[in-house]
């Protein structure tokens, strides 16, 4: 149960009891939690929490509470400002907890800046606390600058071909490309760069995580927390790669405050306006050691570098990614002295990249893999069944992960002939490092000297050989790159609708693709029809007529979901058009999974529908938050016969590569385990709140970044701030707050519950209120002693 909050059922104190306590706590003690909080957050946060412990405690950690003087002077100030009351006989706020709650406000609730200067002028005339107060957000922004982690500037190369960073740091112009650095340059007062990457250093950000009192027990939450049973799949931890990884790494799994992390990156635009050709790319880090109410959310995931725009850096990626890439392998081989606030002592921490999460085209800029041509399944390799078309390229025959004897191996309903190979065989980290030794050297940079080289036959599908394979562990992980669940269930549904529905520029079905079921010698009732001098197109199954279309669209009209499960679907249908517009990726992943089998039944055939339905139910058990391993391999087999039947259903224009990419993704979940820890939907509203920090559009990477240091700065700091409304105690969309929380009821009607509407009810049966009086005798703690 959702109310289920005590576990008065499991050893604990009543619902009431507890409740009284809690009260009679926070009365005692109103004055003083607050100071309190903000003093321990300013100790946990400059390593001084340390010294309360024993001196042989702190002889044993003397190496992590060491700090500048110029940062200790600066917490020596704000612990002065956390003891300073904000006007005489104020004792609820000091100045420093009233400036960090205000801050927090504005950051939560998305106020300007402007709006926020003019509330300061507002507080400022009005109270005498205005006089303690900073004149403006830059002011009070910088008042908090030491409690945020800051970022580095890197210069960066006009057309992408290096960094002006460690080495080559005092470079004026680029080696590759003979480009200034700078973009004007009038002297020593004014040189503007080209463009600028900005660096988020990763130690510091996953110290505090430890430091803090609030995340350190949760950072082992996956070692002495996590129940492992052998056929359950809830949390990475229990996916085969992290296994694998723990035994071939046993010095790094011997300490489970060891962070393993997820890499994602994505570009978007940060205007706004879809005219503006902009693209930027953050680089994001998700710790998977927190448990899964934590793990993958927006507070704790950490943007690590934000590469600039105009333009997206495609195959130049690993340019930007050497400065992340230097501190992994340094954070792998050395470590990091931790102090670990739960404990009150120091330890090494090591970090590790399990494996990275992308949609389909940055797969191909992150693994040096190209995602196009014959070859586009990395899985597949260089065996992947792909053919020419007249249209496209298409990826038939997953007759071959059949059974060998099985009998459709041996029909020509498919593609016109028998199938014989063998299902294609998966590659190793020794299998693709052979690959990559065949691989000539790769050029970095777009200038207009780096002409694009032909690939030979030996280079396969491979661009380039990834920066990744610089980390010592990575040829060695069972899973290096997901395949990303969220835009293959979108591309699918996009497809099948299309198609279904003959919609212009969408649709699979066209005179090419009917002309290719002629050259394959397939479905004759299907080829075009010469009729004098024009063709014409037979009614195919799986197209549905112009009355039966009409009747769909009245059914996604009317299609209603409840609050926060899908967005308003049926806004984005218009009857009269025909048309379906501004569909998101979680509204393919609804109409894939839930609308689409109940729609279609009435009006296609019963071989197409059921094949749908099929299709709609492998995606909905795949995504469910707990997987068991014996599922996933009848996922895997059933998803090889799903593809045959559509494979006889469809044109072989339908079968484009995100459709084959199904047929991989039970197998990628037994490796990393439940798709939520694995697919884009948290890194794309992770990405939007980036988007959101833009106020000066000729600078957004500016914004962006002094947004997020701020933002990341008060949430941390909102860890600590319990009589205000943070995104820690919010209450949740649908809360069924309880009336009585506090009152003296029986314990079983202590519950949260939220009647249905105010209203006159008819009398209960007799029948129904013994029922009811039944079930409160027996399941309430009062009435006990009266049944004995």
């Amino acid at each position: 149960m959702g109310s289920y909050m005590q576990w008065i059922y499991h050893g604990e104190q009543s619902q009431m009891r507890y409740d009284n306590e809690v009260i009679y706590n926070e009365d005692e003690n109103e004055e003083h939690d607050n100071d309190d909080e903000i003093q321990t957050m300013l100790e946990e946060v400059s390593g001084r929490s340390f010294a309360n412990f024993s001196d042989e405690t702190k002889t044993d950690n003397n190496m992590c509470g060491n700090m500048s003087e110029k940062e200790a002077n600066f917490f020596d100030k704000l612990l002065e400002e956390a003891e300073r009351e904000l006007n005489p006989g104020c004792k609820k706020f000091s100045k420093l907890s009233f400036l960090v709650k205000l801050l927090h406000l504005k950051v939560y609730n998305q106020w300007s800046n402007k709006s926020f200067d003019m509330l300061l002028e507002l507080l400022k005339d009005a109270f005498p606390i205005g006089e303690t107060l900073p004149k403006s957000y830059y002011d009070a922004k910088n008042m908090l600058q030491g409690l945020g982690l800051g970022y580095i500037s890197i210069h960066a190369c006009k057309n992408d071909c290096m960094l002006y960073w460690a080495e080559h740091k005092d470079r004026q112009e680029c080696p590759h490309c003979a480009t200034s650095r700078w973009k004007i340059d009038n002297g020593k007062d004014k040189k503007i760069p080209h463009k600028v990457l900005r660096y988020f250093p990763l130690k510091p950000r996953l110290q505090r995580l430890f430091m803090s009192s609030k995340t350190s027990v949760d950072m082992r939450w996956h070692k002495e927390k996590h129940l492992d049973e052998a056929n359950m799949l809830r949390h990475p931890a229990d996916s085969e790669a992290w296994k694998e990884f723990d035994k071939n790494h046993q010095w790094f799994a011997q300490e489970p405050r060891n962070i393993r992390l997820g890499l994602a990156t994505d570009g978007f635009n940060p205007f706004g306006n879809m005219s503006t050709s902009y693209s930027m790319w953050p680089v994001v880090l998700a710790p998977y050691n927190l448990p899964p109410w934590k793990c993958m959310k927006d507070p704790f995931m950490i943007m690590s570098l934000l590469i600039p725009g105009p333009q997206a850096p495609r195959k130049d990626i690993d340019v930007y990614l050497r400065p992340l890439i230097d501190e992994l392998k340094e954070l792998w081989n050395d470590g990091v002295e931790t102090f670990d606030a739960s404990t009150g002592k120091c330890f090494k921490m090591h970090v590790a990249i399990l494996w990275t999460i992308n949609d389909f085209p940055t797969y191909g800029n992150l693994s040096g893999w190209s995602t196009k041509g014959y070859m586009a399944c990395p899985t597949c390799n260089k065996d992947a069944s792909s053919q020419k078309v007249r249209s496209k390229i298409c990826y038939m025959g997953h007759r071959r992960h059949l059974e060998p004897s099985h009998s459709w191996r041996r029909s020509k309903k498919f593609d016109g002939k028998k199938e014989n190979r063998s299902k294609p065989k998966e590659l190793s980290g020794d299998d693709v490092l052979h690959q990559l030794d065949l691989l000539s050297t790769y050029r970095v940079g777009k200038h207009s000297n780096n002409k694009k080289k032909k690939r030979r036959p030996e280079e396969l599908n491979w661009v380039r050989r990834s920066i990744l394979f610089e980390l010592p562990y990575w040829k060695s992980l069972k899973l290096r790159h997901n395949l990303d669940v969220m835009h293959i269930e979108k591309n699918i549904c996009e497809s099948i609708l299309g198609t279904l529905l003959n919609i212009d520029g969408k649709t699979k079905d066209t005179h090419k693709t009917r002309q290719d079921l002629k050259d394959m010698n397939i479905r004759k009732e299907l080829w075009l029809q010469h009729d004098g001098s024009t063709y014409t197109m037979p009614a195919a199954c799986y197209v549905m007529s112009k009355k039966e279309k009409t009747e769909f669209w009245k059914f996604l009209k009317s299609v209603k979901f409840p609050d926060g499960y899908a967005s308003n679907i049926s806004g984005c249908v218009s009857v009269d058009d025909g048309k379906i517009t501004r569909l998101k990726s979680h509204d393919y992943h609804v109409l894939l999974q839930r609308v689409l089998p109940i729609a279609l039944r009435g009006f296609l055939n019963k071989d197409v529908s059921l094949a749908l339905i099929e299709l709609g139910n492998f995606f909905q058990r795949l995504c469910c938050k707990t997987l068991r391993k014996d599922d996933l391999e009848q996922l895997e087999r059933d998803i090889i016969i799903i593809l045959c039947k559509l494979e006889m259903i469809f044109p072989p224009a339908f079968f484009d590569v995100m459709v084959h990419l199904a047929a991989h993704l039970p197998r990628k979940a037994m490796y990393g385990g439940p798709v939520q820890y694995r697919w884009m939907y948290k890194i794309e509203r992770f990405l939007c709140k980036l988007k959101r920090y833009v106020r000066n559009k000729a600078r957004p990477e500016g914004s962006i970044a002094e947004g997020y240091i701020i933002d990341e700065c008060l949430t941390f700091c909102s860890m600590y701030l319990t009589d205000i409304e943070t995104r820690f105690n919010r209450e949740h969309r649908n809360d069924d707050g309880s009336s009585s929380k506090y009152e003296h009821v029986l314990d079983i009607f202590s519950k949260n519950s939220r009647p249905f509407r105010d209203g006159i009810y008819d009398v209960i049966p007799k029948k129904d209120f013994d029922m009811a009086r039944w079930y409160v005798f027996t399941n309430c703690e009062e009435a006990e002693p009266f049944l004995q």
